[in-house]
């Protein structure tokens, strides 16, 4: 009844497009069961079971909703596979589906602990880490506007943990905690030619330890050296990790800004940047393939098409950027190769 109903929208035109594309394809060795080992990460998971990991959503059954808050899998968790009517399905063993001809009752509250720490991520954390807490892109004016420090101890031009320096701009402030970041660097739309922020380096932490128009800090963390000029910034967290690999339900087109080594060439597990953002409908989780221009050869006799080199996943989103790791590389990547919806 599912399918059908789901056809019926795919004619009328009430879902996207891309919704109603081809059905999901299990591997050929696609197992019936796995049980949840710690170190897994869901994009691995969704790997062992289906050709296009991102296409986990559709085997799940999950709406929008479900994608945006998932239903959290941990180590032990059994995962079985069925596939009833020719319509493969996944559950976690233990979680049955409701019948709809039960009648739902009201229970008492009752409380279920599982430690939200050992959920399995997305994708492996050591390597989103630095990009979550220690990298940000800032729009110019907030960090035009930035308290920066102006000053050290001693007259010094370099700052460590410990040390205290001074800073402007930070008369009325309340807040006591902030995050120091330094070397602001461009990011421009290699199509338009547009500012789409400033990529930020995070230098470490401070607490302010005597308010005015020259503030008195102390550096109480660094991970490099803070020179003057360096701002301070709101401590900023992003705390979601377990976001569901899926494909946008539209067409996204845009192009790789940068790579975490500051080289023209990429690989897998390297971080990226783009130039699409919250503005451009953009979501955590979002699977976007990434293809290299076609080039000339035999003397520029003929021209190559364009390939398809592996698949990103979006995990921080701005709105005019956003941070995407390479989940994977069939050759490698470049700057200003094109990013779209798998």
């Amino acid at each position: 009844m599912r399918n059908i109903i789901i056809s019926l929208f795919c004619l009328s035109g009430l879902l996207p497009s891309l919704a109603c594309a081809k059905p999901v394809q299990l591997r050929s060795d696609v197992p019936a069961r796995y049980v949840v080992v710690p170190g897994d990460t869901l994009w691995g998971i969704s790997a062992r079971f289906l050709k296009d990991p991102w296409k986990w959503p559709e085997i799940w059954g999950m709406n929008r909703d479900e994608i945006k808050n998932p239903q959290l899998i941990y180590p032990g968790d059994v995962i079985i596979l069925e596939n009833e009517g020719g319509n493969p399905r996944l559950r976690i063993e233990g979680h049955e589906e409701k019948p709809e001809n039960l009648q739902t009752l009201r229970l008492e509250p009752g409380i279920q602990i599982r430690d939200l720490g050992r959920a399995i991520p997305s994708i492996p954390i050591s390597a989103i880490g630095p990009f979550l807490s220690r990298t940000q892109i800032v729009d110019e004016k907030t960090w035009d506007s930035a308290p920066r420090l102006v000053a050290g101890q001693d007259e010094s031009d370099m700052l460590g943990t410990g040390e205290y320096g001074y800073v402007s701009g930070l008369a009325d402030s309340k807040v006591l905690s902030w995050d120091i970041y330094g070397k602001a660097k461009p990011l421009v739309d290699p199509e338009s030619g547009k500012s789409l922020g400033l990529e930020v380096r995070y230098l470490g932490e401070a607490r302010i330890l005597r308010p005015g128009k020259t503030a008195k800090i102390l550096i109480t963390r660094s991970y490099s050296e803070v020179d003057m000029g360096s701002r301070l910034l709101p401590v900023f967290e992003q705390t979601v990790t377990h976001f569901v690999p899926h494909s946008p339900d539209r067409m996204v087109k845009g192009r790789i800004l940068s790579g975490e080594r500051n080289s023209s060439e990429i690989a897998q597990n390297d971080i990226v940047s783009i130039n699409l953002g919250s503005r451009d409908g953009l979501e955590l989780g979002d699977v976007l393939a990434v293809y290299r221009p076609g080039s000339s050869a035999m003397n520029g006799k003929m021209d190559l098409p364009t390939e398809r080199v592996g698949l990103i996943l979006v995990f921080r989103i701005y709105e005019k950027a956003a941070y995407a790791l390479v989940v994977q590389s069939t050759h490698t990547m470049h700057v200003l190769d094109a990013v779209k919806t798998p």
